[in-house]
């Protein structure tokens, strides 16, 4: 019995020795692949949390704006549509729609009635779900000059804001919105020192898009 134990003894020894010089296939020694890389970019319209999404029923849609359109119980008719050069779309049986200069209440009601003709009642749900048409342009001494991209119509004394003030060597009564009429820039005074005393508030006029706010 002790003999059979030593010789067993004996073997489970040189049966370990020998484990070290087990030579494993190249695919057991490799390291794993690399897990794919997340950050590969996501397609335009993607509904991401920075998606800026305009509130404002009197905002007018243009070029390179998104609409959401939705009509419900048809999940076909569903598409975030991005607004042409041209201020067109295009939208499944309605065909193309100039929505430049429109709001999205009135492109809800031209959908509505191009959809008609093949669905009974269609209820059409547009807002602007990306911003990129309405952006003004803040120049001078200014505490932040450069361009702005707002979901909202604005006036001049919120652009200054947007801006972040003005610097105290700025000429407050010499601010000028340089704004193009029929491809002409004209030059809309505007003296900030006579809003702050209260006095002649209707110079505070919204800006238009490409309008740019120069503070000398």
């Amino acid at each position: 019995m002790a003999r059979s134990m030593q010789l067993a003894i004996l073997v489970l020894s040189l049966l370990l020795a020998g484990c070290g010089s087990i030579s494993l296939p190249n695919w057991a020694r490799s390291s794993p692949p690399a897990a794919p890389s997340l950050d590969t970019g996501l397609p335009w319209g993607t509904p991401v949390g920075g998606r800026q999404r305009v509130e404002d029923p009197a905002y007018l849609i243009g070029p390179e704006d998104a609409l959401e359109i939705s009509v419900w119980r048809e999940d076909n008719l569903k598409s975030l549509a991005l607004v042409r050069p041209d201020g067109g779309i295009s939208f499944p049986l309605a065909g193309d729609l100039m929505v430049a200069g429109q709001t999205a209440v009135q492109v809800r009601e031209e959908l509505v009635k191009r959809l008609s003709r093949f669905l009974p009642e269609p209820e059409v749900t547009v807002s602007v779900a990306r911003v990129a048409s309405y952006r003004i342009y803040v120049l001078g001494r200014v505490n932040k000059p450069g361009d702005f991209t707002v979901g909202r119509n604005i006036d001049v004394l919120q652009a200054l804001s947007l801006a972040g003030g003005m610097t105290p060597f700025a000429s407050e009564e010499r601010i000028q919105i340089i704004r193009r009429i029929n491809g002409q820039p004209v030059s809309i005074p505007f003296d900030y020192s006579r809003i702050r005393k209260g006095g002649n508030l209707s110079q505070n006029i919204t800006l238009r898009s490409g309008d740019v706010l120069l503070v000398p």
